[in-house]
C-alpha cells in the first residue's frame, strides 16, 4: 500500500506556481546540500540561489527540513513516472532489462539529488524520515513486483525468499553510479555501467 503524500504547508493556492517554485528550491538546495552539508546552509542562501526572496521561499515552505523532504520525494516521483511507462513489458527479462536501465539513466540524471538524500536524509524530522524510508521500500517493491512476475511467467527461477534480496541488488547497484561516479566514469560510460551491472544482476538471477 502506497504511503500518502506528506503535505507541505503553502499560503499560495496557485499549484502550477507552486512546484515552479518549489522545483526552483529544489534546484537551489541540492547545489548548497552538497556543498555544504544540510546543516551549515541557511534558508536565505537556498532563497537566493533559488532566485527570489527569503519572504517568498516561506510563502511555499515552513522550515528548512521541508526542503530536504521536497527533494528526497521528487526522486520516488521521478522513479515511478519512468518506471510505469514499462506497465506493458512486466514479467518479461527485457521488461526487467528496460526497467532497470530506465532506473539507473535517472540516477545519472538526478545525481546530485540520489547523493544529498542519502547524505543529508537524516537530519529530516522523525515523521519526514519514516516518509522518506517508506519511499524508499516502494521504491524496492517496484522492481521486487517486476521480478516476481519473471519468477510467475518462468523466465527466472527464484524462491519466495530470493526475491526481495534481487530487488536491493537492483537499487543498491543502480545507487553506486551516483556515489561512485567520479571514479567509474573514467572508465566506464553510463551505457556500460548498465550494461554490466545487468549482466551481473542477471547472471545471478538466471544462473548463467
Amino acid at each position: 500500500m502506497m504511503e500518502n503524500k506528506r503535505e507541505i504547508l503553502t499560503s499560495v493556492k496557485d499549484e502550477t506556481l507552486i512546484e515552479k517554485r518549489r522545483n526552483q528550491m529544489i534546484r537551489g538546495a541540492v547545489k548548497l546540500f552538497k556543498e555544504k552539508g544540510f546543516h551549515r546552509t541557511t534558508t536565505r542562501e537556498i532563497a537566493k540561489e533559488a532566485g527570489f526572496s527569503i519572504g517568498t521561499l516561506y510563502e511555499y515552505i515552513r522550515t528548512k527540513e521541508d526542503v530536504l523532504y521536497l527533494v528526497c520525494d521528487s526522486i520516488y516521483e521521478q522513479v515511478n513516472l519512468r518506471l510505469s511507462e514499462l506497465e506493458g513489458q512486466d514479467g518479461t527479462i527485457e521488461g526487467l532489462r528496460s526497467a532497470i536501465g530506465h532506473y539507473y539513466k535517472l540516477i545519472d540524471d538526478m545525481n546530485d539529488e540520489f547523493v544529498v538524500m542519502y547524505q543529508e536524509s537524516k537530519s529530516l524530522p522523525k515523521d519526514a524520515l519514516q516518509y522518506v524510508l517508506t519511499k524508499e521500500m516502494e521504491m524496492v517493491s517496484l522492481f521486487e513486483d517486476r521480478i516476481r512476475k519473471c519468477v510467475q511467467s518462468g523466465e527466472i527461477h527464484l524462491n519466495e525468499q530470493e526475491i526481495p534480496i534481487a530487488a536491493h541488488h537492483v537499487v543498491v547497484q543502480g545507487q553506486m553510479w551516483a556515489f561512485r561516479r567520479w571514479a567509474i566514469h573514467k572508465t566506464y560510460t553510463l551505457e556500460q555501467f548498465i550494461s554490466i551491472q545487468t549482466a551481473f544482476l542477471l547472471h545471478g538471477v538466471l544462473g548463467e
